[in-house]
């Protein structure tokens, strides 16, 4: 049964706290490779995905539930790492921070309709269930270019990335034909990511 809209109103600002709150207690003390999953993009994404799919219906109420997941997430994060690490908390209104949560706009809208998607079928199952698998791939695509510059244990994230990558897809997918096809969808969509990334970053 999809949450009755007090629960959603309730859970969302809380899932969101604790993903940038927890998020910051990953990359700090669990130890490399699998800290790098904290600073991940691909995770976050996934997370505005999972909240989707747990809301199951309504495009519109799983994109904004998804968009303050991550909104939330972001000034979280920063509040973990002033508590944690006395950082100055001035940072969560700096422009970085700002540009992070407008991110969180786009990625919550994509993600949380994905989500929803994902439990009906035709092309936008294949679409939404390619979506969160390419994030992953993108990320293990990074990586691999980190590790041909000599960046320490780059091929260790671009193996676990991969392997999350195909966990998600057997998880998201409810067939195989629907998981073939939504892998020949990822693997655009993830290059395409990677250069947007490439862009962005330059």
């Amino acid at each position: 049964m999809p949450p009755a809209p007090r629960t959603l109103a309730l859970v969302t600002p809380v899932a969101g706290f604790l993903l940038g709150f927890l998020d910051f207690i990953w990359i700090k003390w669990v130890p490399y490779p699998f800290a790098e999953l904290g600073n991940s993009t691909a995770t976050w994404a996934v997370a505005a995905f999972a909240l989707g799919w747990w809301v199951r219906t309504g495009a519109l109420r799983a994109a904004v539930a998804a968009t303050v997941l991550l909104i939330v997430a972001v000034p979280s994060y920063y509040l973990a790492a002033a508590l944690l690490q006395g950082d100055d908390l001035a940072v969560i209104a700096a422009p970085s921070s700002l540009l992070w949560m407008a991110f969180g706009v786009l990625a919550g809208v994509v993600f949380g309709v994905a989500g929803v998607w994902a439990r009906t079928s035709g092309w936008r199952a294949v679409v939404a269930t390619a979506l969160p698998v390419a994030v992953f791939v993108e990320e293990a695509l990074r990586f691999a270019g980190k590790a041909r510059t000599g960046y320490p244990g780059a091929w260790w994230n671009v193996a676990i990335d991969l392997g999350l990558a195909a966990l998600l897809l057997e998880l998201v997918g409810r067939t195989l034909r629907g998981r073939l096809l939504a892998a020949a969808v990822a693997l655009p969509l993830a290059v395409v990511g990677t250069f947007a990334f490439t862009a962005v970053g330059g």
